[in-house]
């Protein structure tokens, strides 16, 4: 039976679904029918996520409950906190991750994932556990203990917290907030793929954003924005972003945090990170870093005019994580704590209707080989 062969999929649809849409033509996306740019301005990464799962906006009392379902779940047990000290403190945040989520499932196993309530608690447990999982991670790593999370603070107030034993300033965990909601979900994109392959076996939820997770981990999707804050620092200033921008073109080399499989102009995620750049530089001072990416986006735009390639998501989101002290390596599991929403919506989606994925193949090799004994063979 004869196949079209598409490299990567480019272009065909896997699925049907209501989760969020991108028009790459105008520059739009869209969560449940919402424009991030609404979202942003009028909601929390919270609501946001909400309204991804569930496909509506709570009403006050609704998200109150997920609020404080959500506050009541963000511990771990301490077992997960001794499994991360028996890890390499030189190994990646997100293998780290990765594996204190899997090990997440064999204490609450959630394989029952036609029953509602065990879908809603794994997904209170997901969306509550993972900032806790980065941040003590992040000290683990130091030889530091873990904080546990304070319950009158708020998610993005409470992540700070328990990454440095601070509160951050109410403009840092607002624009923080405003991160997260803008990395929450972006249709099928590779990590959500992976997760919907995983989830269609009827694996539990845990599994799913585990896999999830290493496919997010990759310098091709999650892990580009430590690829961009790398190398900004290695362009160094913002006078030589010309010469840095020419050089990679002529050497057919990407240029890390540009470009995008469905955007044909600049990314609206990158243009409001971008503005949160701004705000954030207003009140604690610019960073070296944004100049230099300024001055690369200018030099990128003229060096590429007329083949659509324009800043993406992963351009500007560093930059603000960087001036916030973060460290480099905790960026992509920081898109984690937000993606785990597009995740489990899009997982919960499918098990409506679910059906294993079983891709076909074209096969590339030999037929009616013989086989040749072993003392035959050269």
């Amino acid at each position: 039976m004869p196949h079209d062969f598409m490299p990567g999929l480019a272009g065909i649809p896997a699925a049907k679904s209501a989760v969020s849409d991108v028009d790459g033509e105008r520059g739009v996306l869209e969560y449940r029918g919402i424009r991030v740019e609404e979202l942003c301005k009028r909601s929390s990464f919270l609501e946001t996520t909400y309204l991804l799962l569930f496909g509506r906006l709570p009403d006050e009392a609704t998200l109150n409950k997920w609020q404080q379902d959500i506050i009541h779940h963000r511990r771990v047990k301490y077992s997960i906190i001794d499994l991360m000290k028996c890890l390499p403190e030189q190994g990646h945040p997100m293998d780290a991750l990765q594996a204190a989520v899997a090990a997440l499932g064999m204490y609450y196993p959630g394989r029952n994932v036609q029953d509602f309530d065990n879908n809603y608690w794994s997904a209170v447990r997901l969306v509550a556990k993972l900032p806790t999982i980065v941040a003590a991670w992040a000290r683990l790593r130091r030889g530091d203990d873990a904080i546990p999370p304070r319950d009158e603070l708020g998610f993005s107030d409470n992540f700070f917290y328990m990454l440095t034993e601070t509160i951050p300033p109410p403009v840092w965990a607002d624009i923080f907030d405003d991160c997260l909601i803008l990395h929450a979900e972006h249709t099928m994109n590779a990590s959500t793929f992976t997760g919907l392959v995983t989830a269609s076996t009827l694996a539990d939820p845990y599994t799913v954003v585990a896999s999830s997770i290493g496919a997010l981990k990759g310098p091709l999707h999650g892990g580009a924005n430590e690829e961009v804050v790398q190398m900004l620092k290695d362009i160094g200033s913002a006078d030589q972003a010309r010469h840095y921008v020419e050089e990679q073109v002529r050497k057919k080399k990407k240029l890390m945090g540009f470009g995008h499989r469905v955007y044909k102009v600049k990314d609206p995620r990158a243009t409001i990170l971008q503005n949160l750049c701004d705000t954030l530089f207003k009140t604690c001072g610019t960073s070296p870093l944004y100049s230099i990416a300024l001055a690369v986006e200018q030099a990128a735009g003229e060096t590429l005019h007329g083949k659509a390639v324009y800043p993406n998501v992963d351009f500007y989101s560093g930059i603000i994580y960087d001036k916030m002290g973060i460290d480099t390596d905790l960026f992509t599991p920081i898109f984690a704590m937000a993606r785990v929403s597009g995740w489990l919506a899009h997982w919960l989606e499918q098990l409506r209707e679910n059906k294993l994925f079983r891709p076909d193949q074209i096969y590339a090799g030999e037929h009616n080989r013989p086989y040749v004994p072993v003392d035959q063979r050269r």
